[in-house]
């Protein structure tokens, strides 16, 4: 069955038990088991489904948190949802269109991909400010409410691009969408993540690498993109991304381990979020697949990886 909180108790006083643990949760008080099962949906933005109560997944756990309604909202601080067609928060901020915010903002350039939806959660947990490029930017509301900031329009259009920009400190690239290349101006911009899947690509063999012939290619100029761009970059070259539950593995950062393993969208997902604490000075690229390797603390890890790469540079 579908899991949804309700906001439908007689007394305000008390959180439920429900939303104390989603609470736990995003506080850090709890550590989230994942687990993902994804059904099909009439708009594109993730709904999850879970058994039982007491086999909630970490990604069911957030979803039930976010759509927990004004109660919930209310005992964790966040303000009310802006209305679904924008409202006035749309019109303030095109007025406010040359006023530059303040950047704390995380950009998604996919968030309506799966691995996009996913990031998001993660970076709910984190409680960073989010802003996601979609295409309905109602169903995004709808999705996630007052907690990302959807952003949709023409991206061949520099007043646009200028527009999703604007507040944004760190971008993550999911998909090769195209985004970066349509950028002229990454001014203000200190770090960007980018997933990539060029390993799996270069690594594919006799039909399969004609199939992934083309995508090779755009991986490969996103990531010439990233590199040239001047902005601190981590690349992470993946594994094949599965559709498996998140945190039941530790990792494998072996050279060459990502051409023929395979890694949890939500491991991966989790890897892109905890790689935004550490900015290099120019860049770091790595390699990751599921393994034995069990990582404690990702920004020693992080700060880790960027020594080695400096040595060797």
């Amino acid at each position: 069955m579908l899991i949804q909180l309700t906001s439908s108790s007689p007394s305000p006083s008390l959180p439920s038990r429900r939303e104390l643990q989603c609470l736990k949760l995003l506080s850090g008080i709890e550590t989230p088991h994942t687990s993902l099962s994804f059904i099909p949906t009439r708009r594109p933005f993730t709904r999850c489904q879970a058994n039982n109560e007491d086999n909630t997944s970490f990604t069911d756990r957030i979803l039930d948190y976010i759509e927990g309604g004004p109660k919930l909202r209310k005992w964790y601080g966040a303000p009310d949802l802006m209305p679904k067609d924008g409202g006035a928060k749309e019109t303030q901020e095109d007025d406010s269109s040359d006023v530059e915010d303040i950047r704390d903002a995380v950009l998604l350039t996919d968030g309506e991909s799966e691995m996009g939806q996913m990031v998001i959660l993660s970076l709910i947990v984190k409680r960073s400010r989010i802003k996601a490029l979609v295409k309905d930017k109602r169903a995004a509301v709808e999705a996630f409410g007052n907690y990302v900031e959807p952003v949709a329009g023409d991206t061949n259009e520099s007043s646009f691009l200028k527009k999703a920009l604007r507040g944004v400190r760190s971008i993550i690239c999911t998909e090769n969408d195209g985004f970066l290349s349509k950028v002229k101006d990454f001014r203000g911009i200190e770090h960007i993540v980018m997933l990539s899947q060029l390993a799996v690509y270069r690594g594919s063999t006799g039909l399969q690498a004609m199939i992934n012939g083309n995508l090779k290619k755009i991986a490969e100029r996103d990531e010439e993109l990233v590199i040239s761009s001047g902005i601190p970059y981590t690349i992470i070259r993946t594994g094949s991304l599965q559709s498996t539950p998140g945190g039941q593995q530790g990792f494998s950062f072996e050279e060459g381990v990502a051409e023929k393993g395979r890694i949890s969208k939500e491991d991966a997902a989790m890897i892109c979020v905890e790689a935004l604490g550490t900015v290099p000075h120019k860049g770091l690229i790595f390699e990751v697949a599921n393994g034995e390797e069990q990582i404690s603390n990702w920004n020693a890890w992080f700060e880790e990886q960027l020594k080695i790469a400096e040595q060797q540079g």
